[in-house]
């Protein structure tokens, strides 16, 4: 059985076109010499047996030879299908592992080499190269192309180590044993950047952090093979005027004097870059005035902006939350920087933000439309997901202030039960409810109601009113208490109001997200609620970040609001589709009213629900009929 350092020596040596030497794959792997010698002697017992040798050439290192073509390639279709975990499985995954395997090698790679590697055909690895392509474009990088060689990639060495952090360094499940440096050297670096960081009082969130930390070290391991970051002379001088400059001059020299790496004065403005590129607050004491004089006055310019559309098309009224402007507007500033030099940020809370914050997340995306517009700068998934983080604070934070429900007390036994009536309501919910008096019934047309949520009566009222009336006992019990909970605290048990029979399909024999869209959008245009534009605004919105939540669960929607009034077009399917890189069976296709006013927080909430309740999920996918799907979803029923 391999391990998976023989497995990466494997795939090293199966990928170079010339004899690699220990030394070579030492440095690659991040172990010492002697261990690739060991792991080597290892591999070659079970390659002998496997129709292949790994020959070794004094002064020039290891090769790998093949001598039985069929019996190696089913040796390697076994060993990979007893460890699933290292070979991938979809679209989304190959081409994370095209991406890592062409960053990883210096070489040419033949298509028929990661068609074997991959364990599929060439014409699938040519369509996930497309794919591949498209996302290295942004980072400016080419696949070139070379007959008889095969396929390398060409680009800038500060994009491609953009690209490199991105995908091979910065992830999750990078074993402790393939740091990019020794584990002393990677210590090193992390308590250099704290020391600056505490000397400086410059403010870092630990992902952050951690960003820097890996661009350092990959630049020590790229300068140490020959690689250096270019840089023109008045690029160089612009961002040394930046203060962050000096910092990162401090940073350099320590790492220069320990690692015995020598870092060019463009290699220091490449850490200047990353300075810019994170969040720094100075002395947290700072008034709300002194922190506005540190931001840049077109940046807060751009955030009001964005504030004033979202409160347009969201009604969230946070648009003036001081907080809010002051968050966004530090976040932004350093996030321009990043983007105007390419790099980016992965953002490891997006899918929990996405799922638990979906309100706060279209806000985002709504912002980085305003952002956009106002500058050229296309931020993605992972920077919106930063800025919802703030949009959701700011909706918590309104929660917590809310002020408290206003009612009215319509009583036809005396004033003196009236009064009991009040002080009980008083003593019971306290600030939560404001009692703005007490009135007979047949005095009730004379009052004005506006300014008031909601009445509560101890008679039936019969008159149909604008706001709810909540009818109790004169002599207050528990489940007079309940009602009144229930409105003040705007409980999600209400009715399933933005959907109907029409819009709801059962148990779809679909197979791909593209049918389930074109199915649902063709349905609506039938019934009249959508027009020919709707179908392209759910499609750019999915492209800007899929809406597929977890737990079987997608909820796409359009762009920009398209209707008149606000619904969900519901789907469930016979068996899970791959939506993005999530399975889904459940598709809730939301369309919110232009222009609209009203709070949706409560829809939204219980969407939100649904996304987090398994249970519920399935017992919906079980449903046959519309009653049954309307009994499983209001929890009145079981199927």
């Amino acid at each position: 059985m391999l391990n998976a350092r023989m497995i990466n020596i494997l795939r090293k040596l199966m990928s170079a076109d010339q004899p690699l030497t220990s030394e070579y794959l030492a440095n690659v792997i991040q172990v010492t010499s002697r261990t690739i010698r060991n792991d080597i002697k290892e591999l070659e017992e079970i390659l002998n047996k496997n129709g292949a040798l790994v020959k070794s050439s004094r002064g020039r290192g290891y090769e790998l030879v093949v001598e039985d073509e069929a019996l190696f390639r089913k040796w390697l279709k076994e060993m990979f299908q007893q460890d699933l975990s290292t070979v991938p499985n979809c679209s989304e995954e190959r081409v994370q592992y095209l991406i890592k395997r062409l960053l990883l090698t210096e070489e040419y790679v033949k298509l028929e080499e990661l068609a074997d590697e991959l364990f599929v055909s060439k014409s699938t690895v040519q369509n996930d190269l497309r794919e591949v392509k498209n996302i290295l474009k942004t980072y400016e990088i080419e696949l070139e192309k070379r007959p008889n060689y095969g396929l390398k990639l060409k680009g800038k060495e500060m994009k491609l180590r953009f690209c490199m952090s991105e995908y091979i360094f910065s992830r999750k499940e990078i074993d402790s044993k393939a740091e990019i440096l020794p584990k002393e050297e990677m210590e090193f670096i992390h308590q250099v950047i704290l020391e600056q960081v505490h000397e400086h009082q410059i403010t870092m969130s630990d992902v952050r952090l951690h960003n820097l930390m890996i661009h350092i070290a990959i630049a020590c391991k790229r300068i140490r093979s020959g690689n250096y970051v270019s840089m023109f002379l008045e690029e160089i001088h612009h961002i040394s005027r930046h203060k962050e400059y000096e910092i990162a001059k401090n940073i350099i020299q320590k790492i220069q004097e320990q690692l015995h790496v020598l870092f060019p004065s463009s290699e220091v403005a490449y850490i200047t870059i990353h300075l810019l590129g994170t969040n720094m607050i100075v002395h947290s004491d700072l008034v709300e005035q002194e922190i506005e004089s540190y931001i840049d006055r077109d940046v807060y310019q751009i955030v009001t902006d964005m504030l004033e559309v979202i409160e347009n098309k969201l009604a969230l009224g946070v648009n003036h939350d001081k907080e809010l402007i002051i968050a966004m507007c530090l976040h932004l500033k350093p996030a321009i920087n990043r983007y105007r030099y390419g790099m980016n940020l992965r953002n490891p809370m997006l899918e929990a933000i996405k799922s638990s914050y979906p309100v706060a997340f279209e806000a985002g995306i709504i912002a980085g439309m305003v952002l956009k517009e106002k500058t050229g700068i296309e931020i993605d998934a992972h920077e919106i997901g930063f800025l919802a983080l703030h949009i959701g604070a700011a909706i918590e934070r309104k929660k917590i202030s809310n002020r408290p429900k206003k009612c009215l007390i319509v009583c036809a036994s005396g004033v003196g039960s009236a009064k009991l009536l009040q002080y009980k309501l008083q003593d019971k919910f306290s600030t939560k409810l404001d009692i703005l008096g007490t009135t007979e019934f047949y005095k009730l047309k004379q009052r004005s109601l506006e300014g008031i949520d909601f009445i509560i009566s101890t008679i039936p009222i019969h008159d149909k009113l604008p706001i709810p009336v909540i009818e109790v006992n004169a002599i207050l019990g528990g489940e007079d208490f309940k009602k009144i909970e229930t409105i003040i605290s705007e409980s999600d048990e209400v009715e399933l109001e933005y959907t109907n029979e029409q819009l709801v399909f059962l148990n779809q024999p679909f197979e791909t997200k593209e049918e389930v869209l074109e199915f649902l959008c063709a349905q609506l245009q039938r019934l009249g609620l959508v027009n020919e534009t709707f179908k392209q605004s759910v499609l750019e919105r999915e492209a800007i970040s899929p809406t597929c939540f977890g737990n079987l669960v997608a909820i796409p929607h359009p762009l920009v609001p398209q209707t008149d009034k606000t619904f969900w077009a519901i789907c469930t399917l016979e068996k899970p589709i791959i939506w993005a890189d999530k399975r889904v069976q459940f598709v809730c296709l939301l369309s919110v009213e232009k222009n609209s006013k009203a709070d949706l927080q409560k829809m939204y909430k219980m969407l939100g629900g649904l996304v987090d309740d398994y249970k519920k999920v399935q017992q919906l996918l079980k449903c046959q009929t519309y009653q049954q799907f309307l009994g499983a979803f209001l929890n009145n029923q079981r199927v």
